[in-house]
């Protein structure tokens, strides 16, 4: 599956509101899309709950996988969006 690896821009990293923010958007793209921190199994970018798990911070490595390129680059570019600002 082609992925892409981003640095999380939310300067409270991916808590609450980016990770439903994600989450609504991975969700409508209808796509399979995944989220994975080093040393961590993917979750799916579709639950906001799974997003959570990751414990990213903002300046941690999150790699996004999925078969539909604009599902991934957009919950790419979301990733690296300050989403609190």
């Amino acid at each position: 599956m082609p992925s892409t690896t981003v640095t999380v821009g939310s300067a409270v990293g991916l808590h609450a509101r980016p990770a439903a923010v994600i989450a609504q958007a991975a969700a409508a793209s209808g796509a399979e899309v995944t989220l994975s921190v080093e040393g961590q199994e993917p979750v799916d970018a579709g639950s906001a709950l799974m997003i959570m798990t990751l414990g990213a911070a903002k300046g941690d490595q999150v790699t996004v996988e999925s078969d539909d390129e604009t599902a991934m680059k957009t919950v790419a570019d979301l990733i690296a969006t300050d989403l609190d600002a």
